[in-house]
C-alpha cells in the first residue's frame, strides 16, 4: 500500500452545507483508500463466511466415512483461514490509514481556519469548542470515515450469505435475508436519545476545556491573589457535570451493546432449532445443518459492524456539526475589492476612535484602559469585532481602503500586530526567526534593537553543545519560551516583529515586562530601527512616549488630544493623569468638591 506524507500539502476546500455533506466530502477525498478497504473487508469476511462450508463438508465426510473428502475439506478450510488472515492484516492497515488521513485532514482544516481568522476566531466561538473539535471530534469523524468501507463489505457479504443459504434452503435463506435488516433496524430507536445525550456531553466537555484553558493561562495571577481554590472548585463542578453526562450517554450505549448481543443470539438459536428439525426429519443432511448454522452464526459479525456504524454515525454527526460550525466562520473579505496602494506611504485611519496614523511616523497611543488598547490594536490589524447589537464595527482604512475587505494575505503583509502576550513556539532560534520578512533588517539588528543580548546568552547557556553567542541561532527554545523570564520572552518576540519589517507595525505594550533602563534603550533602538516606517505603539510609559513623533490620547473611545509627549504633559490633565498614574483634577467651580490628593482617603 502506498503511503501519503502527512500533513497534507493542501487539505482542500470542504463541503460545509451540512454535517453529512462534510463527511461525504472526506470520503471522496480518499477514494483509493476507501476502495482498498472495501476490497480487503470483502476478502476477510468473505473467507470467514465461507469457512462453515468446508466444516460442513468435513462433518458430512466423517458421517459418510469418506477420508479423501475429509482431507479435501481440511485443505479448503486451511486455505480460507490463510486468505482471511491476509485480508485481516491488509484491512487493518488500510482502515488505520483512512482513519488517520481523515483526522489529520480535519485538524489541518481547523488549524488553517484558526490562522485565517486570527484573533477574531476566539470572539466568535469559545476556545474550548475549538480545542474539542481539534482533539476528540476529529477522532470520531475519522472513525466514521474509516468504518464506511467495512460497512460496505459487511452488507455485500450478508447478501452473499443470504443468497447461498437461500439456494440451499429457501426458508432458512429467506429468514437470513430478512432477519438481519430487522435486527439492524432494532437499534435505531435508541440512536435519538443517545445522540441528544452525547451532544450534551460534548457541549459540557467544551465548556470544561475552556475553563481549564482560562485557568492555566491565568495561573500566575490566580496564585498572586489566592484564587486557585475558587477556580479549582469551578472546574471540579464543571468536570462533574461532564462525568454525569458521560454516564447518561454510556447507559444508552450499553443498552445498544446488549441488544446487539441478545437479538442476534436469539436469531441464531431460532435458525438452528429450525434446521435441526429439518435434519431430524431427514430433509437436510447433517453437513448442511452445520454449514447453515455456521453461516448464520457468522452473521453476528456484520450485525456488530452495523451496530458500530450506527454508533459511529451518531457521534460523527455531532462532531461533524461542530467542525462545520468552526469551518463556516468567514472573514469579510470582498472578492471585488481593490488592492492596497503602497502601504508604507498610506495613512492608517480608525473610524471608531477617529485615530489617524500618519505614514512614516512613530505614533504612540495612550488609552489608559488595557482592554481598550487591545481592542484598538486588533482593529488596526484588520480584525473587525462585533458590536453589542451583533453588527460588526467599521473597518480601519489603510490609504482609504477598508482593511477588512482586502484579501487576508495582502492585509497581513501590510499590517503586523505584535500582541502584548506573544507566543514563542519550541524549536531553534533560527526557526523562530524563519518568517516572511522584507530583508531590510538582519536578525542581529533586530536583536540589538530589542536589546536581547542577555537573551542570547541565556539560550546558549541552556543548550548543550553551544559555546558562544555566535552559535545562538542554533539554541533551543522550550515550549512557549518557559525557560526564559517574561521580559526575555517579550524582547525576543519584539525582535521577531522588527525582523519582519512590515510597512505598518502595531505594538501593544511591547516593554511592559522590562525594567526602566532596558526600556529606555529599547525605545531608542525601536526609533532607529523603524525610521521612515509607519509604527503604532500603544503604551503609557513616558520613556516610549517621549520618543514618538506624535502622541494621541484616546479617552471614552475617541481621540481626545494629540501632540508631543511634553506638550500633552503640560496642557492635558487627563493625559498627565494616565501617564503619571495620578488622579485627574476635578473641574473647579461653585459647589465642586475638592479632590483628594494621591495617597489620601476622603
Amino acid at each position: 500500500m502506498l503511503l501519503k506524507t502527512l500533513p497534507l500539502a493542501d487539505p482542500g476546500r470542504p463541503e460545509l452545507s451540512s454535517p453529512l455533506g462534510f463527511l461525504r466530502w472526506l470520503q471522496r477525498g480518499q477514494r483509493r483508500g476507501q476502495v482498498l478497504a472495501t476490497c480487503w473487508s470483502l476478502l476477510e469476511m468473505g473467507c470467514q463466511a465461507a469457512l462453515p462450508l468446508p466444516v460442513g463438508l468435513g462433518v458430512q465426510a466423517v458421517v459418510d466415512g469418506d477420508s479423501g473428502a475429509l482431507w479435501r475439506a481440511g485443505a479448503f478450510a486451511l486455505a480460507l483461514a490463510v486468505v482471511s488472515a491476509i485480508g485481516t492484516v491488509l484491512l487493518h492497515r488500510q482502515a488505520v490509514w483512512n482513519w488517520i488521513h481523515a483526522a489529520c485532514q480535519v485538524r489541518q482544516l481547523v488549524a488553517r481556519q484558526a490562522s485565517h481568522l486570527g484573533s477574531g476566531l476566539s470572539r466568535r466561538i469559545a476556545t474550548g469548542e475549538i480545542v474539542a473539535v481539534g482533539s476528540g471530534d476529529v477522532e470520531k469523524i475519522g472513525w466514521y470515515v474509516e468504518l464506511v468501507a467495512r460497512l460496505r463489505g459487511a452488507v455485500v457479504v450478508w447478501l452473499g450469505v443470504s443468497a447461498a443459504v437461500l439456494a440451499t434452503e429457501p426458508v432458512l435463506g429467506l429468514a437470513v435475508l430478512l432477519g438481519v435488516p430487522v435486527l439492524a433496524a432494532s437499534v435505531w430507536p435508541l440512536l435519538g436519545p443517545f445522540e441528544r445525550r452525547y451532544t450534551e456531553q460534548r457541549a459540557l466537555g467544551g465548556k470544561a476545556t475552556e475553563l481549564a484553558a482560562d485557568t492555566v493561562a491565568g495561573l500566575r495571577v490566580l496564585r498572586g491573589i489566592g484564587g486557585e481554590e475558587l477556580f479549582l472548585d469551578r472546574y471540579r463542578a464543571a468536570s462533574q457535570k461532564v462525568r454525569a453526562a458521560a454516564v447518561r450517554s454510556a447507559r444508552i450505549w450499553s443498552l445498544m451493546q446488549a441488544q446487539q448481543v441478545l437479538l442476534p443470539g436469539l436469531f441464531v438459536v431460532g435458525i438452528t432449532w429450525y434446521g435441526a428439525r429439518q435434519a431430524a426429519e431427514g430433509r437436510i443432511s447433517i453437513g448442511t445443518l452445520v454449514a447453515v448454522y455456521g453461516a448464520t452464526a457468522f452473521l453476528a459479525a456484520p450485525l456488530r459492524i452495523l451496530g458500530e456504524a450506527a454508533h459511529a454515525w451518531s457521534v460523527a454527526r455531532v462532531s461533524a456539526g461542530r467542525a462545520v460550525r468552526v469551518l463556516s466562520l468567514t472573514r469579510t473579505d470582498s472578492a471585488g475589492a481593490g488592492g492596497l496602494a503602497d502601504p508604507a506611504l498610506s495613512d492608517l485611519y480608525d473610524p471608531v476612535t477617529g485615530l489617524t496614523v500618519r505614514a512614516g511616523e512613530l505614533t504612540a497611543v495612550v488609552c489608559g484602559d488595557p482592554d481598550v488598547a487591545g481592542a484598538l490594536a486588533e482593529r488596526l490589524g484588520g480584525h473587525v469585532p462585533v458590536a453589542e447589537g451583533g453588527r460588526p464595527e467599521p473597518s480601519v482604512r489603510l490609504g482609504g481602503v477598508e482593511l477588512d475587505t482586502v484579501p487576508l494575505a495582502e492585509a497581513r503583509a501590510a499590517v503586523l500586530v505584535h500582541d502584548k502576550e506573544p507566543v514563542l513556539l519550541s524549536g531553534t532560534l533560527a526557526a523562530l526567526f524563519d518568517i516572511p520578512a522584507s530583508g531590510r533588517v538582519a536578525p542581529a539588528e533586530a536583536l540589538a534593537a530589542a536589546r536581547a543580548e542577555d537573551v542570547l546568552d541565556a539560550l546558549v547557556a541552556g543548550s548543550a553543545g553551544l559555546t558562544g553567542r555566535g552559535e545562538a541561532m542554533r539554541a533551543e527554545i522550550t515550549e512557549r519560551g518557559r525557560s526564559l523570564s517574561g521580559g526575555q520572552r517579550q524582547r525576543l518576540a519584539l525582535a521577531r516583529a522588527l525582523l519582519a519589517d512590515p510597512p505598518v507595525l502595531v505594538l501593544d505594550e511591547p516593554t511592559s515586562a522590562v525594567d526602566a533602563h532596558t526600556e529606555s534603550r529599547i525605545a531608542a533602538g525601536l526609533r532607529k530601527n523603524r525610521e521612515g516606517r509607519t509604527t503604532v505603539v500603544l503604551a503609557t510609559s513616558p520613556l516610549l512616549l517621549d520618543r514618538a513623533d506624535r502622541v494621541v490620547l484616546v479617552r471614552d473611545g475617541r481621540v481626545a488630544a494629540s501632540g508631543s509627549h511634553r506638550e500633552l504633559m503640560r496642557g492635558e490633565p487627563a493625559y498627565r493623569a494616565v501617564v503619571t498614574r495620578e488622579e485627574e483634577p476635578a473641574p473647579v467651580g461653585p459647589g465642586a468638591e475638592v479632590p483628594a490628593r494621591v495617597g489620601e482617603r476622603s
